[in-house]
């Protein structure tokens, strides 16, 4: 009887030890992220499951799950760079997850006209490439204008945009980063709900920041199904596998 006891509980703390050693990776080291929509295509696309990096940032409350009150602003903060895709806490909730590029530091003015980006007053480079396909909002395919876009510092990527610069977010009035906030951006910029819709979005404070977007280790087309098995080698993308992201 004494045996069994003690096989139990030595089984009971290895698992305790196996929970204890995944909040912390989890809350110091790297956490995984899915990506449920299309807002930052044609970088990330929904079924990209990723790490994101915690100590990129530093960390806050934010950084531990369920985000409880134990402190306020961040521990070992740094701030991230321009171009980075970083994911963070809803501030109009301070709970949701979001993932977005940024775009706006501190103190910078940001605005779009007619569908280019400008920072600080001056236009952000971009170069049309060839045309990417995606979906509509009736799911059909289409081919949509994208572009090589380059922030100042350097960072090169790729945007779409559905609505050929006629957008609803296309032509926005002038935004100014307050101090210890940032300007997210999704990608795909006719298709994201970020800092340029304040009423939902807006700035994101230092302190909601959770982490860098680095690398994908999974990624499974979206029409995947749970209940067929069978055609998952097919949906698996497997060019993505562990794809840094940039």
């Amino acid at each position: 009887m004494k045996n069994e006891e003690g096989g139990l509980w030595e089984t009971i703390k290895v698992i305790i030890q196996a929970l204890l050693i995944a909040v912390v990776v989890r809350t110091v080291l790297f956490q995984p992220f899915n990506i449920p929509s299309g807002s930052l295509i044609p970088t990330l696309l929904i079924g990209d499951y990723l790490f994101v990096s915690k100590y990129s940032y530093g960390y806050s409350k934010h950084s531990i799950p369920f985000s409880p009150g134990l402190f306020s602003g961040r521990i070992f903060g740094s701030e991230p760079k321009r171009g980075e895709i970083a994911v963070f806490k809803l501030p109009k909730d301070n709970s949701t997850d979001y993932i977005k590029r940024v775009i706006g530091l501190p103190g910078d003015k940001i605005q779009v006209i007619s569908g280019v980006l400008h920072i600080n007053g001056q236009p952000v480079q971009r170069e049309r490439v060839e045309d990417y396909k995606t979906t509509d909002l009736y799911g059909r395919t289409v081919s949509v204008p994208q572009f090589r876009e380059t922030l100042p510092g350097g960072v090169s990527h790729f945007v779409i945009e559905r609505d050929n610069d006629r957008g609803y977010w296309d032509n926005t009035n002038v935004y100014t980063v307050q101090p210890g906030h940032f300007f997210m951006m999704g990608d795909n910029r006719d298709n994201s709900t970020d800092s340029r819709d304040e009423a939902s979005v807006g700035q994101v404070p230092f302190e909601n920041l959770v982490g860098r977007a680095e690398i994908i280790f999974f990624s499974i087309d979206e029409s995947a199904s749970l209940w067929r098995p069978w055609e998952w080698p097919q949906k698996i993308r497997w060019n993505r596998l562990f794809e840094g992201i940039r």
